[in-house]
């Protein structure tokens, strides 16, 4: 586990009912191993800034894994499209277990008539897709919602390198009520049932602030780099 900050530790959070926020879920070995996944999947997916149809462009670098992704959606053209490890699939579904121990919503059913196999159990869940997005000095993200997945499987996010403002709201509207938390390198966060359409977004990444060690693994400031895990069909 990531050591504490000062000291003190922080405790499993309930974002939204279906939505969780587990602090220090990687450990370091784990995160060295991502970050040099990460460096290496980009090798190969060649990350762009996504432009977005209304002519707006995402200040975050993006690659897929598994499927390829483009505003609104999922094709399977695979050219640079590196295919999701077993080992990460199996990441994602202990991270829904985890979050599903702290909140059983997590996993359950959202607001919808979707079939009941939509809704897997943790050890069950099969994400087909992951979107890694890359944050480098004064990268955002805007709230928006997750909504171009056929399939409404909840969302496993991990967290490495640089902290950020994490901004989750809920599935009505962008305004408020919302919920700023801090992510740190190694934390997971996961949402689904009730939460799964809650609109989310990073309003400030806190540059530089990523572990020592991370720079030591790459030999660079690694930025944020963020990990999530879907299922599209």
């Amino acid at each position: 586990m990531t050591e504490p900050l000062f000291g003190v530790r922080r405790e499993p959070a309930i974002l939204g009912p279906g939505a969780v926020h587990v602090p220090d879920w990687l450990s370091r070995e784990q995160q060295e191993f991502l970050l040099r996944a990460c460096a290496g999947w980009a090798s190969v997916a060649a990350p762009r800034s996504i432009v977005l149809p209304g002519g707006g462009r995402m200040s975050v670098r993006t690659f897929s894994l598994g499927r390829h992704w483009s505003p609104y959606r999922y094709d399977d053209d695979t050219a640079d499209v590196p295919p999701i490890p077993e080992w990460l699939v199996r990441a994602a579904r202990s991270g829904l277990a985890a979050a599903a121990a702290v909140d059983p919503r997590v996993a359950g059913p959202p607001p919808t008539d979707q079939p009941s196999s939509d809704q897997p159990r943790p050890e069950a869940y099969s994400p087909d897709a992951a979107l890694v997005n890359l944050y480098g000095p004064g990268s955002t993200m805007g709230l928006h919602q997750d909504r171009d997945e056929a399939s409404l499987a909840p969302v496993v996010s991990l967290s490495l390198g640089d902290a950020c403002t994490f901004r989750f709201g809920t599935p009505e509207h962008r305004g408020r009520p919302y919920t700023d938390v801090r992510l740190e390198s190694g934390d997971l966060v996961v949402f689904g049932g009730p939460s799964r359409m809650a609109f989310h977004g990073v309003p400030k990444v806190h540059d530089a602030t990523a572990p020592a060690w991370c720079r030591d693994v790459l030999g660079a400031d690694p930025g944020r780099v963020n990990i999530t895990l879907r299922r599209t069909r």
